[in-house]
């Protein structure tokens, strides 16, 4: 399987040097070459697969020949055998209609830990015969950061640089980057938004000399191993729902279009899937792109699901390219527009296309709180201010949607208590595992939010 870039312009690469890329030379993403296709047979085979024995299928035909079979399963069992539930990903009922798939039961609490966990891992594998370092940067919004963190703290080989906006982040969600005592870990608040920050990152894997420099690989979403292992829960979730016999629909809590695009990987892959939610807060140019056409970045809003408070959608482009019948030439030159002018008109025909399985809700902060206050009340659980925004759109579109609904509890919500409390009353308590974070000392460098104070704080790390 080759993976090529969005933008035509960068060589084709197989599993392994996209994976150590991670964004493509000519500024693009890579994806696969084809979506690989299953039948029926092969979904039904997998009712009753442990998570890592789903992982290891699905993942199997975009990671080809870059790892023997026994390879990727060894990889996958060691990536999941942390997870502090037995079902990885479990699914909680909550009516008739609605399903809760848990993401969060890894070791940052957030769904970024089913990829991360096995990216450090992959790239552990790939560098294992490499002998100049890999230097691995990213900018968060909360979640990647930790949980990528989490994954390489330690690990020879590579250093990890991570960027985050200083002060849009929750307590925990900072702590958890930056209590990490590892010699491999720097992390970096930066003065400005993470759109910011992402951009910087961007900016320095486009400086060809730095870029070779230092080595630079990505564990955002940019970074294609990291969608694919996304792709993972979707199908775990759906065939125990019921696929490929009868559709599923996705409710999804975004902001950065990674994890609803590997809905759409699942999709094409043969899942039934009726529907995907991209549900976003008041940070809404996902909505408006796939409601109205309008791709165009607006003014950043604080909120209380600060993981979704993003105006550039980086993962977007991926699905651009779809729409433009992957011609990478025609892509470049829409997405060169937007990055001049900040501004996109999304064909009515490309977005006709994409609303055939895309549908875009914007869930405002009191719909938020309420949606917090009434599923507690109804069921007893109790959500975090993405998932919350997540099942707010479920609900509201429930009436228009095929088969159960799906809303993806992406964080736990004892890492945004301010929130949780304000809206239910109730204080949710940190996992044993994790409370140590408010008793050890923090490691962090305050940089502008320039790209050359990134690159030169980089160029003066220790080798």
């Amino acid at each position: 399987m080759q993976h090529v870039s969005t933008r035509g312009a960068a060589r084709p690469l197989d599993f392994r040097g996209a994976t150590l890329a991670g964004l493509a030379s000519d500024g693009g993403l890579y994806v696969p070459e084809t979506w690989p296709r299953w039948d029926a047979g092969a979904f039904r085979d997998l009712r009753d697969a442990s998570y890592a024995e789903t992982a290891a299928a699905v993942l199997g035909p975009f990671v080809g020949d870059s790892l023997k079979p026994a390879e990727l399963a060894a990889l996958v069992d060691a990536a999941y055998s942390g997870f502090a539930h037995a079902a990885v990903t479990p699914l909680v009922q909550l009516d008739h209609r609605h399903w809760l798939l848990e993401l969060h039961h890894g070791p940052t609490l957030a769904f970024k830990d089913l990829a991360l966990q096995l990216l450090g891992r992959l790239f552990g594998h790939f560098l294992r015969d490499e002998p100049a370092p890999l230097t691995i940067i990213g900018a968060t919004s909360g979640d990647t950061g930790s949980a990528a963190i989490a994954a390489v703290a330690g690990l020879p080989g590579m250093r990890i640089v991570m960027l985050h906006p200083e002060g849009r982040v929750s307590e925990v969600q900072r702590r958890q980057m930056t209590t990490v005592d590892a010699a491999n870990v720097h992390n970096v608040a930066i003065a400005g938004s993470f759109d910011d920050a992402q951009a910087i990152v961007k900016a320095l894997f486009n400086d060809p000399a730095f870029r070779a420099r230092h080595r630079l690989s990505a564990v955002n979403s940019i970074n294609w191993a990291r969608l694919a292992a996304q792709v993972v829960y979707y199908v775990y979730a759906g065939v125990r729902l019921g696929a490929p016999d009868r559709p599923v629909a996705f409710a999804v809590p975004t902001g950065n279009f990674g994890d609803v695009f590997a809905g759409y990987v699942a999709h094409q892959m043969g899942l039934p899937v009726s529907a995907l939610i991209v549900a976003t807060n008041e940070n809404d140019i996902l909505a408006r792109a796939l409601s109205a056409g309008d791709y165009s970045r607006g003014t950043l809003q604080p909120t209380a699901s600060p993981s979704m408070d993003i105006q550039v959608s980086s993962n977007f482009e991926r699905l651009l390219f779809d729409l433009h019948g992957r011609d990478p030439t025609a892509l470049a030159a829409a997405m060169a527009g937007f990055e001049a002018t900040g501004r996109m008109a999304i064909p009515e025909a490309m977005r006709l296309e994409a609303a055939q399985l895309f549908r875009a809700e914007r869930v405002d902060m009191g719909e938020m709180a309420a949606t917090l206050a009434h599923t507690l009340a109804a069921s007893g659980q109790l959500l975090d201010p993405h998932s919350a925004i997540g099942l707010a759109a479920a609900r509201r579109l429930a009436g228009t949607l095929e088969g159960p609904i799906v809303t993806l509890a992406t964080a736990h919500a004892a890492k945004f208590p301010a929130a949780v409390e304000a809206a239910t009353g109730v204080h949710p308590m940190l996992p044993a595992r994790v409370a140590g974070i408010f008793d050890r000392p923090e490691r962090c460098v305050r940089l502008p939010a320039e790209a050359c104070a990134v690159a030169a704080f980089i160029d003066g790390l220790p080798a």
